[in-house]
């Protein structure tokens, strides 16, 4: 369940280095990116994957013709039940329609060394588009999922985001709040707002606070706040 390249305000880093990796992908009919990066805890929607302990993760993706999309994305877990990693692989497409992006794509969930009976692994359809405002960068995002995590059943995801950069500095700011729809008593509502950094054109850190409105779920679902680093190339 992956924080980085699923919506616009979870992205680790800042503006400046989206736009690096824009410009090379418009260069060639097929680009290839790769990233790694760690963190002080993987967060997903508000909800620690890691027992708030550090992460490591990286990726490869490709871009097609402007366009299209293709992906992989690997992480350490901890969910105390011997789990290990967590494995996604994703495509989709870029359109746009006038002067919204959208991105209109499908992500598979893996899980290595998981508990037999645990039903971890699913898949997620996405839907999400987002348009300029002035210096702003709005978007909205849906995530369905026909057997979520743990076989619960059908599940939604929605989020509304925003992102800037900050003129004439390499500072970037965002922020998203979504809510998480499952089946039983399972809902809950999530945000997070924080401060991304070029460091340099392919290194970018973040600083993030995550929350959830269901402490009483445990300390999984508490406040946080998440420092990364993330090398592209």
């Amino acid at each position: 369940m992956r924080t980085l390249n699923i919506a616009l305000a979870a992205a680790i880093g800042s503006l400046a280095l989206a736009g690096v990796a824009q410009a090379a992908d418009e260069e060639k009919p097929v680009a290839v990116a790769f990233n790694i990066g760690a963190n002080n805890n993987y967060e997903f929607r508000g909800i620690s994957q890691t027992d708030n302990d550090p992460s490591v993760f990286g990726g490869v993706d490709l871009t097609i013709m402007k366009i299209g999309y293709a992906g992989t994305w690997l992480s350490n877990v901890d969910f105390g039940n011997g789990t290990d990693f967590e494995y996604d692989i994703y495509a989709g497409i870029k359109p746009t329609v006038g002067p919204a992006t959208l991105d209109l794509g499908v992500i598979r969930y893996g899980y290595s060394d998981s508990p037999k009976g645990s039903h971890q692994d699913y898949w997620e359809f996405k839907g999400a588009a987002s348009v300029p405002a002035g210096p702003v960068t709005l978007g909205v995002a849906a995530f369905y999922s026909p057997e979520f995590f743990g076989k619960t059943g059908d599940a939604v995801y929605y989020e509304a985001n925003a992102a800037a950069s900050i003129p004439n500095t390499k500072f970037s700011v965002s922020g998203a709040l979504g809510y998480q729809q499952v089946k039983g008593p399972l809902d809950y509502t999530t945000w997070n707002a924080g401060v991304g950094y070029a460091l340099t054109d392919h290194i970018g850190l973040d600083l993030r606070y995550w929350d959830t409105d269901k402490h009483s779920f445990g300390k999984l679902y508490k406040s946080r706040a998440v420092a990364s680093i993330k090398l592209i190339w």
